[in-house]
């Protein structure tokens, strides 16, 4: 990890998208947002005014790639 930032970042624009495998019941997810330059944005689909995890495109593509891979420890 490279280190961390607070910042401010104008999110007013992104199209927030959920998982169609979180289900109708709130479930545990998150929603990603692409559409926004440069960046990946990542939040909790129950607190969407809560924190906001920005990713560049290649960190997130490691992540995905990481767990269809079965790379992380879920247990």
């Amino acid at each position: 990890m490279e280190g961390r930032k607070l910042m401010n970042m104008d999110l007013s624009g992104a199209q927030w998208q959920k998982s169609s495998r979180s289900g109708d019941n709130g479930g545990n997810c998150v929603e990603v947002a692409r559409n926004i330059s440069g960046v990946v944005a990542v939040r909790d689909s129950k607190n969407p005014g809560g924190a906001v995890l920005v990713f560049s495109p290649d960190e997130w593509k490691a992540f995905v790639g990481g767990v269809k891979k079965g790379e992380f420890d879920l247990g």
